[in-house]
């Protein structure tokens, strides 16, 4: 049996290899993380296939200054992005709120930043945590190229894959959006 923290939306495998078990669904032939828990594949002796379902973590992690975080954007307005904090560094977490302020989205040129061509509500976004913020939430920062989206849906619903750092494209509509795509490891 085998173990890995995993978000909503990740892939984890095909349909045609594994059974889709509980905390997962299928689309278009592949399994995905329908909750923020701990991937785990099983075999039976008496399936054919293993099993893959997500299961949630007793153990939550607490957001710190330097902390890398992944976060979904909730909404945006034209000076932050306000976020929900899903995972600090591969730990999930719960019950926090970050906002992301429109200088700290880029590194330079920080005066021609536009919070909505940067981020959408929905967004999967890495950021690393600058300051423990006010009372309501973290502030988060993604000026370095390794932070930004690194998981964006289309206007159509389709997963969008990036195309430079700041445009990301659906694959079956090839419309590209403006986005601060993360760079990718």
């Amino acid at each position: 049996m085998t173990t890995e923290c995993v978000t909503p939306g990740r892939r984890l495998g095909l349909a045609d290899e594994y059974d889709a078990g509980a905390g997962t669904y299928v689309r278009n032939g592949m399994i995905y993380a329908s909750i923020l828990g701990t991937k785990s594949t099983s075999t039976d002796e008496s399936a054919p296939k293993s099993t893959i379902q997500v299961t949630r973590s007793a153990k939550f992690a607490v957001p710190t200054i330097g902390s890398h975080v992944l976060a979904r954007v909730l909404r945006i307005n034209p000076r932050a992005a306000s976020v929900s904090i899903m995972m600090v560094g591969s730990t999930p977490c719960k019950d926090f709120l970050g906002t992301v302020r429109v200088q700290d989205i880029r590194a330079t040129e920080k005066d021609s930043v536009r919070v909505h061509l940067s981020f959408r509500p929905g967004d999967v976004i890495r950021a690393e945590v600058i300051s423990l913020g006010d009372q309501r939430s973290y502030y988060l920062s993604t000026a370095k190229n390794e932070f930004g989206v690194v998981f964006a849906q289309s206007v159509d619903g389709n997963a969008m894959v990036p195309v430079s750092w700041e445009e990301m494209q659906d694959p079956k509509t090839r419309v590209v959006e403006k986005r601060k795509c993360a760079k990718a490891f």
